[in-house]
């Protein structure tokens, strides 16, 4: 059985939400985070733990904005061709599990597994985030490990494929069969010769799968890269 891991954020909804909700309901002092992860001076795990505890945002305010963000109109039918084919799609983010869980389920989409950061409610239109899926290991210090997730039993497969657009698919893009990239994992793919098919919406993925190439390609999973 094939498996899909799928990001989130940029790629089944167009938007960044943790940054829009960051952007909306948390104190300045989150930018401030922000800029050491993107100095490389605190790993991605260090700066949303601290930018979530930055939120000041009743939990109705909250969902009012989330079930105001729109996924690409494709992806339930690329979800729904997936499962047709009997494979196994897994929603792996290094975003907060109760947005997604939430978008997901107004669209119907709710039996799709997520592996992603914990958000806890606490009091007051407070906030914390744990991370049942890091790994002291990883590289980048990502709150969800995707090169560890990628490497477990469950989630092996004849056929890994990634389906991602950001910096937190960058590690796992070298660990599976078939990335398919958009916007900075496309630029990065390239820029590091790794095997890839750039996409631009969920179309052009159904596309993808269903192309004859990709088929016979498919029923030679032994390889590691992709004849593209």
């Amino acid at each position: 059985m094939s498996v899909i891991l799928c990001d989130f954020d940029g790629t089944i909804v167009p938007e960044d939400v943790t940054d829009a909700l960051l952007e909306r309901f948390a104190l300045p002092e989150w930018q401030i985070l922000e800029q050491d992860w993107r100095a490389g001076r605190i790993g991605s795990r260090a700066c949303m733990a601290g930018q979530v505890e930055l939120l000041r945002v009743t939990t109705e305010e909250l969902n009012r904005y989330l079930d105001s963000v729109e996924m690409d109109p494709a992806f339930p039918a690329f979800v729904a061709h997936v499962l047709d084919l009997g494979w196994k799609l897994v929603v792996v983010s290094d975003g907060i599990d109760y947005a997604i869980h939430r978008i997901l389920r107004r669209y119907g989409l709710g039996h799709i597994p997520v592996l992603a950061n914990h958000l806890e409610c606490l009091a007051g239109g407070r906030y914390r985030l744990t991370f049942p899926h890091a790994n002291q290991d990883c590289k980048t210090a990502s709150g969800t490990c995707k090169c560890g997730i990628a490497r477990r039993e469950e989630m092996a497969g004849p056929v890994q494929i990634l389906v991602g657009d950001g910096t937190s698919d960058f590690c796992v893009a070298t660990a599976v069969q078939v990335v398919l990239a958009k916007d900075r994992l496309l630029h990065h793919c390239r820029m590091q010769g790794l095997p890839h098919l750039p996409f631009t919406d969920f179309d052009t993925c159904l596309a993808i799968l269903a192309s004859p190439a990709f088929a016979i390609w498919r029923t030679r999973a032994g390889l590691s890269h992709s004849p593209f």
